[in-house]
């Protein structure tokens, strides 16, 4: 740099204090340093000014501790993201007071979780998860708000910002259920693999959370509020059972199943024609009711058969309309 050699060793770097400022989004160089020497003081980093100050050459102290160091030099690879970050010091710094919205979103990514058998809605996508040892990834304003020292009205707000800037994807569900936040991108800029498209009404059923069905739906108005428009009412099938979930309920639960098969590539629930057929398996009142879907196509092309668990809500618990809950859906070709 300005034509003379430094060394730098593992957990190591050197850079301009421009590139500093830029990087903490200080004003002035001053504040820049006022920083550096906080870290130092915190017993995060050490480091010094070289090239008459223009110059800092700082190193991480327990950059051994936490990350694998070789007995020689390398250059690393990775131009883009940053590197893994050691979950305890995330924990102090963010205690530390009121986090910025480069905070949070740094917090958030360090916290993704991805494809783990131990946390629901992983295998989905880059979920993010507080490592509470319960693997529900749901969350909350209030507690977010706590942990980053927000209100919970700027918790929601800030999240909301990041998802309009296509950071994250929040799922929010009614009630006392809470949220989850998925991260775009995230798998190409850490891992250099293709990113996955992360779909609410999926994610809803695999986390075991409610559908809301329009209040005082009947037969003739069902297909009106279709949330497919290519599945009509005609097109579904229940046979008689004695469920406590109304027909009418039932066929708009169809309806979501349809149109999240229809997302995940399966033809046929992209076709007018296709029939369907609701068939009940079991019907125990008090707990779940379990059911065969089963997908017809009038060209003779494959069938599909899906089993479909669908519990009611408690009503009672929140002033919502009728509430059906898809507990499970498995099914094959």
């Amino acid at each position: 740099m300005e034509h003379i050699t430094y060394t730098i060793g593992p957990g190591e770097w050197i850079c301009t204090v421009t590139d500093l400022q830029e990087w903490f989004r200080c004003r002035f160089q001053h504040q820049v340093l006022s920083i550096l020497r906080f870290f130092e003081e915190q017993n995060y980093i050490t480091y010094s000014l070289l090239g008459k100050n223009r110059l800092v050459k700082f190193k991480i102290s327990d950059w051994p501790k936490d990350n694998t160091v070789l007995e020689y030099n390398y250059p690393c690879k990775k131009d883009t993201g940053f590197f893994f970050f050691p979950i305890a010091k995330v924990h102090e710094l963010i205690g530390i007071g009121k986090c910025s919205e480069m905070d949070v979103l740094l917090d958030l990514w360090i916290h993704g979780v991805y494809n783990d058998s131990s946390v629901q809605g992983s295998d989905s996508g880059p979920i993010v998860y507080y490592r509470d040892n319960t693997g529900n990834p749901l969350t909350s304003f209030n507690e977010l708000g706590e942990r980053w020292s927000l209100s919970k009205a700027s918790a929601s707000r800030l999240l909301k910002k990041l998802e309009e800037k296509e950071y994250i994807t929040l799922i929010s569900f009614t009630g006392k259920h809470g949220s989850v936040i998925y991260l775009n991108n995230y798998l190409s800029v850490m891992f250099n693999i293709s990113d996955v498209m992360i779909d609410k009404e999926e994610i809803a059923m695999k986390m075991q959370l409610p559908i809301h069905v329009p209040e005082e739906i009947t037969i003739e108005d069902s297909a009106s509020v279709s949330v497919s428009e290519t599945v009509t009412d005609s097109q579904i099938t229940v046979t008689k059972n004695d469920s406590c979930v109304p027909d009418s309920h039932m066929k708009f639960i169809v309806q979501k199943v349809a149109e999240l098969l229809d997302s995940q590539g399966i033809p046929c629930c992209h076709c007018s024609k296709t029939r369907y057929i609701l068939s009940p398996l079991s019907a125990c009142k008090d707990i779940f009711n379990t059911f065969t879907l089963n997908i017809i196509c009038p060209y003779g092309n494959a069938a599909y058969r899906f089993e479909l668990s669908v519990s009611p809500g408690d009503e009672s618990a929140q002033k919502m309309p009728a509430v059906a809950e898809p507990s499970a859906l498995k099914g094959g070709e």
